[in-house]
């Protein structure tokens, strides 16, 4: 049984640009690299050879990761829904209760996530005591610096 990933339509699109670059571009210039290394001659103590072969390692290892997303990927369409109940894809303004800091968050699938960016993952603590919730709502957290408050300020669908 394969579980779905919910993804966001652009989260999608990113992966499926990764995808096609790491299969047109990188595929190609690690099997360059490792043609190049091995007219070096001796390839046990060539560090170029090794090299390359784990970046091909790495990268089919990518490969295979984004494929398998991709094919059990649940897209879900933000623009299409709406209301004031936080669910996955939603952007959510909330308040730090203790300190007043106003933080923006969307919610979206873990392949997606980039905290630096509002991106936050599905699985994490905040997001899921999120999810469910209604605008005005306030939401307790267990994060490692103790509990904290958070109260849902706005909730919207872009």
């Amino acid at each position: 049984m394969t579980d779905k990933v919910p993804m966001t339509a652009q989260g999608y699109q990113r992966i499926e640009e990764e995808l096609k670059h790491l299969k047109n571009v990188e595929r190609h210039a690690i099997i360059k690299a490792i043609a190049e290394a091995r007219e070096h001659g001796d390839l046990k103590e060539n560090a170029e050879y090794h090299a390359a072969r784990e970046r091909q390692s790495f990268v089919e290892g990518r490969i295979q990761d984004l494929d398998d997303k991709i094919g059990r990927a649940e897209i879900i369409d933000v623009s299409k829904l709406s209301g004031t109940t936080v669910l996955f894809g939603a952007t959510v303004v909330v308040i730090d209760e203790d300190t007043e800091d106003e933080m923006t968050y969307q919610i979206v699938g873990d392949e997606e996530s980039d905290i630096k960016k509002g991106f936050l993952s599905i699985s994490s603590p905040l997001a899921r005591a999120l999810i469910g919730k209604d605008m005005g709502e306030s939401v307790e957290v267990n994060t490692p610096k103790g509990l904290k408050t958070y109260e849902i300020v706005k909730v919207l669908f872009r």
